[in-house]
């Protein structure tokens, strides 16, 4: 595998990148990609998901720089295969109107209900009264820590891996 230096800063999404972000299976994509390669095939049973509806997802995302393809090797079978990873870019990229907002979400419960309820370790619900610049500001800081604990991740690889979401929403009245 190869090592991801992560940029320096964030930067804006393009509307291919946001594009292929707004779909939750795209996104399921890149996160299991992220630590190893895996095959179209192994995608497709671990999304219990066609591997053509697979194909098509993946190539979206490679098309648009989120994915790309890993040396191709010999599997079990002696066939050779063509292994995808994540390029790492995704997490670096802003896009605070993506085209499907739900997306992150829907991939979230997707991964939770997969893991299982006893996979949860923490959680936090919030009610808070917040100005514009009072949500940029808890965004910022709250991105700060995560921001740390991504670049430092190489440090931990021998520890379990853990998912997460942060998301603030305007409440219905």
């Amino acid at each position: 595998m190869h090592e991801r230096k992560p940029p320096e800063a964030r930067r804006e999404a393009t509307v291919r990148e946001a594009k292929a972000m707004s779909h939750p299976l795209r996104l399921r994509i890149l996160r299991l990609c992220l630590h190893r390669e895996l095959t179209n095939k192994q995608l497709a049973e671990r999304l219990g998901r066609d591997p053509g509806t697979v194909l098509y997802h993946v190539r979206h995302l490679t098309d648009a720089g989120l994915l790309e393809q890993g040396e191709v090797r010999t599997g079990e079978s002696g066939a050779l295969e063509k292994p995808y990873r994540s390029t790492g870019l995704s997490w670096w990229l802003s896009n605070p109107r993506p085209e499907e907002p739900l997306a992150p979400i829907e991939a979230f419960h997707e991964e939770l209900r997969e893991a299982g309820p006893e996979s949860m370790r923490t959680h936090a619900r919030f009610a808070l009264h917040l100005s514009d610049d009072d949500i940029a500001d808890l965004d910022r800081r709250i991105g700060a820590i995560i921001d740390e604990y991504i670049r430092t991740d190489d440090e931990r690889l021998d520890q379990p891996l853990h998912g997460g979401i942060f998301v603030i929403h305007r409440l219905a009245e």
